[in-house]
């Protein structure tokens, strides 16, 4: 279970170089100077399609969902094994847009992470490498603000696979609602008493089902990648709805 003061650094080799200063860069420039560096058609084509302002306010702000399964929690050593997407809006979740693939990994998959997303060996064995699918993963992702819970996982394996697959990793902002909920419950240092009577407040998790529960949003089966961008997907709107308004700049959300 996550809590605060949990949360694991990208490992080295994941896009630290870029996450530092992912809220206050200049995306659309950022994205242009992609474009024009991508080899790749396919990335220079997402990149290509441009970036949305940090100034837009939300309620303007197409954004796309996203979670990934992956063999383990280690990116220089795992990979991704299925994704799910659901595009959205502050106002709509457009589920019959949704898009969900199975992909074949290209080390063993973990037993234990197979009980916990239930993707086997059967699965996999007819399913495409995840270079197969950049033909249709690419274009879904441009043009969107990508949404996740727990930026280090979706970016970080996304990130490697493509340079695993192409030769170039991708980079772009996401609004990620774990970092969303952190904000919230994060406490001021304990006061002199407390620290004399060592007394700390119960740490408070952020994981994507509790996190939905302070909401009042149903429970829903965890670690399939669809249901989970779902799941994020509608606890972002709770969070916009309760916190924020629509016309909070996106540069106050995104990473």
């Amino acid at each position: 279970m996550l809590h605060l003061g949990e949360l694991r650094k990208a490992p080295s080799g994941g896009p630290q170089r870029w996450l530092a200063g992912a809220k206050a860069r200049d995306w659309p420039a950022r994205f242009a100077a992609l474009a024009a560096a991508a080899r790749d058609p396919r990335l220079k084509a997402f990149y290509a399609a441009g970036a949305v302002a940090g100034e837009v306010p939300i309620r303007e702000v197409p954004m796309l969902a996203i979670d990934v399964e992956t063999t383990g929690l280690d990116p220089a050593r795992d990979e991704i094994v299925s994704i799910g997407l659901v595009p959205m809006s502050t106002s709509c979740i457009r589920s019959s847009a949704s898009r969900y693939w199975v992909v074949r990994p290209r080390v063993e998959l973990n037993p234990e992470s197979v009980t916990i997303h239930a993707i086997t060996h059967a699965r996999i064995a007819s399913a495409p490498d995840l270079g197969d699918i950049l033909d249709e993963l690419l274009p879904a992702l441009a043009g969107q603000v990508i949404v996740v819970h727990c930026r280090e996982i979706e970016r970080t394996f996304i990130d490697l696979a493509l340079k695993a697959r192409i030769g170039e990793g991708i980079e772009f902002p996401v609004i990620d609602t774990m970092e969303l909920e952190a904000r919230l419950h994060r406490r001021p240092p304990p006061g002199l008493l407390a620290r004399l009577f060592r007394r700390r407040p119960a740490p408070v998790s952020i994981r994507l089902a509790d996190s939905r529960e302070r909401y009042r949003l149903p429970r829903y089966r965890a670690h399939h990648a669809l249901t989970d961008a779902l799941a994020t997907a509608e606890l972002l709107q709770a969070q916009l709805s309760h916190r924020f308004t629509p016309d909070t700049p996106l540069r106050e959300l995104w990473r």
